[in-house]
């Protein structure tokens, strides 16, 4: 039990961001309800466009989740059946999950175990005459490399689509997430960086073409009003309420990503005495483009302590963590006919066991990462003075 005279950190606050908008959200709301145009209004098209200008692409299309971008977007590249899909095992399942909507058939492979990015070496391997497209996900706020996938890409004629769903305005080598490839899909889950108050998503793209697909198929297969061209369109659209609320909080995600890096920062440099013993975080490859929707360390076999125990220790302190993931898309029941199995690919199956998401949100105060720091040195020394439990 947490004693009540300790100092809880939750895992992500959203009240320090809502609070101070509060007043903006509900004048955005009462001009949508004062409106009516609750289906694709207003406010549906001028968050694609302040979306778009803000990722350097040219076209942006709301639809219904992140899941939806995936699928939908994919679909409007021209993939689908019989084509082979390039992602990572360590990844949310709606990766996987917006592949086969489409038709394709997804081909996992690893990543690096310091990063827990895409292992592009490990993609090229994995290669054949039915590959069509790599779906790199940029995780934790961290971006693929952007120059190692256009040179896969350009070697092998492959598509690149992006998930993005973690990285929104992240920045690598020039570029921003969602302009590297043909199109990236982005989510608005409420914990995201950029959250909406409840399911959204968007999927930006270069390519006109892709973009006005995406629109006729989030509206029913659609191109204008009762007129209907393709049988495979669904309802999947970015609500005017949701718009409305992620066009207001657009111009503060800068700032928002800015101290989530700073943040990040502090929890290095306060990390670096506990690498000895096995506490180290991910690798930041990216400098300030890294947007850290995510904070994640890794409790290396060396610890004194596994992880289980290790955050038990820390859930019962009151600082709240998470696990992103715990079981790789391969080892997930719901997709054991894609024929993997343990042992397949080392690196996703060893951070499902290393990795411990810890406190993270710009809200979050340098002394709230000095107290997460204080528990997890607590637990690590005081294990590493008795024998480690097999």
């Amino acid at each position: 039990m947490t004693s009540p005279f300790l100092e809880k950190v939750p895992f992500v606050d959203l009240s320090w961001q809502h609070e101070p908008l509060k007043a903006d959200i509900a004048q955005a709301v009462e001009a949508v309800l004062q409106r009516g145009d609750f289906i694709l209004g207003e406010a549906v098209a001028a968050f694609e466009a302040a979306f778009a200008a803000a990722c350097e692409v040219e076209q942006a299309v709301g639809v219904g989740c992140g899941t939806d971008a995936i699928a939908l977007g994919l679909t409007a590249c021209g993939i689908g059946p019989g084509d082979e899909v390039l992602l990572p095992a360590n990844t949310f399942v709606a990766t996987l999950i917006g592949i086969l909507r489409a038709g394709a058939t997804p081909v996992l492979v690893d990543c690096h175990g310091d990063t827990a990015l895409i292992d592009l070496t490990a993609a090229e391997s994995a290669i054949t005459p039915r590959t069509r497209a790599i779906l790199p996900v940029h995780l934790y706020g961290q971006m693929v490399s952007p120059r190692g996938l256009l040179s896969l890409a350009q070697r092998h004629d492959l598509l690149i689509f992006e998930d993005a769903a973690q990285a929104h305005l992240a920045q690598r080598e020039g570029y921003w997430a969602g302009s590297v490839g043909q199109a990236a899909a982005f989510s608005f889950y409420p914990s995201k960086n950029l959250g909406a108050l409840g399911d959204g998503g968007m999927l930006v793209t270069q390519r006109a073409s892709v973009a006005q697909t995406v629109k006729s198929l989030r509206n029913y297969g659609a191109t204008r009003k009762y007129y209907h061209t393709d049988p495979t369109g669904t309802n999947s659209r970015l609500d005017t309420l949701q718009a409305a609320v992620l066009h207001l909080k657009l111009p503060h995600l800068g700032g928002w990503n800015q101290a989530r890096n700073h943040l990040a920062q502090h929890y290095d440099n306060s990390l670096k005495p506990l690498a000895e013993y096995g506490i180290l975080p991910l690798c930041n490859d990216s400098g300030a483009g890294h947007v850290y929707h995510l904070y994640v360390i890794r409790v290396m076999p060396n610890c004194p302590i596994d992880r289980t125990t290790l955050q038990m220790a820390v859930e019962a302190a009151g600082i709240q963590t998470g696990i992103h993931y715990p079981v790789p898309c391969h080892l997930q029941p719901a997709f054991e006919n894609l024929g993997y199995g343990p042992g397949d690919f080392s690196q996703a199956e060893a951070l499902s066991q290393e990795i411990l998401s810890l406190p993270m949100y710009p809200g979050l105060t340098l002394a709230q990462i000095d107290r997460v720091v204080s528990v997890l040195r607590d637990q690590v020394m005081q294990a590493s003075l008795s024998p480690k439990a097999v």
